[in-house]
């Protein structure tokens, strides 16, 4: 009898307010499908602003205070973000008014999800929300509608970003990542083992599916 490939584990530290952590984790969806690879994903929080205040901040005026982007290279940005989004079927719809958010209840949120098997449904719903639909992340009751979407009880959400029962474990799973040298995301981690940073594009994940599958690690 032959024995069936062990499932690959792939560990991938993100934030739902990161555009190339969407683009990123689809360019690698489509590399696992076409090299058929058996595997089991796991989410990690990281706060790209972990100072950011709750009510956030504009987005260009963020991008433009924290690297020092002009508009026209905003504006140049969002076009290619939006034209890779929509070959991997993922709709970027930039706007003037959109804001960057504070995250840490997002993750909180997916810190539960995960002990309901519903973690990466509710990852890729807040990608959707903040990218395609721009509701308003730092809106706790926003939070508890997204999660009701993909399946979890909106009341128990709401108490979870009221009380801040995940906290602490959300605190000390952000300092691991970064005592092990995550600074960007996203970054994926491969069998806990190889760690490849940055969206990498469809053809280098699947190199890299068929390298480990090959055992050339």
């Amino acid at each position: 009898m032959t024995t069936p490939p062990q499932a690959l584990r792939i560990d991938i530290v993100s934030d739902v307010v990161c555009p190339w952590c969407i683009i990123g984790y689809r360019q690698l969806a489509k590399a696992l499908q076409a090299t058929g690879t058996p595997h089991e994903i796991h989410w990690h929080p990281f706060e790209l602003n972990p100072d950011m205040p709750p009510e956030g901040q504009n987005l260009r005026d963020h991008v433009a205070e924290k690297y020092g982007t002009t508009r026209e290279q905003s504006e140049d940005n969002r076009v290619r973000l939006t034209a890779i989004g929509a070959e991997l079927g993922f709709a970027f719809r930039f706007a003037d008014d959109m804001r960057m958010h504070n995250t840490f209840n997002v993750h909180q949120l997916l810190h539960w999800a995960n002990q309901h098997g519903h973690m990466n449904a509710l990852e890729q719903a807040l990608f959707t929300a903040h990218f395609t639909h721009r509701r308003n992340l730092s809106d706790n009751s926003v939070l508890a509608d997204v999660a009701a979407e993909v399946g979890l009880d909106r009341a128990e959400a709401l108490a979870i970003l009221h009380d801040q029962r995940f906290a602490a474990e959300v605190r000390t799973a952000e300092e691991s990542w970064l005592n092990q040298g995550i600074r960007g995301v996203p970054a994926v981690i491969f069998n806990r083992r190889h760690l490849v940073s940055g969206a990498q594009g469809e053809e280098n994940y699947r190199r890299i599916l068929e390298q480990l599958a090959a055992g050339n690690d």
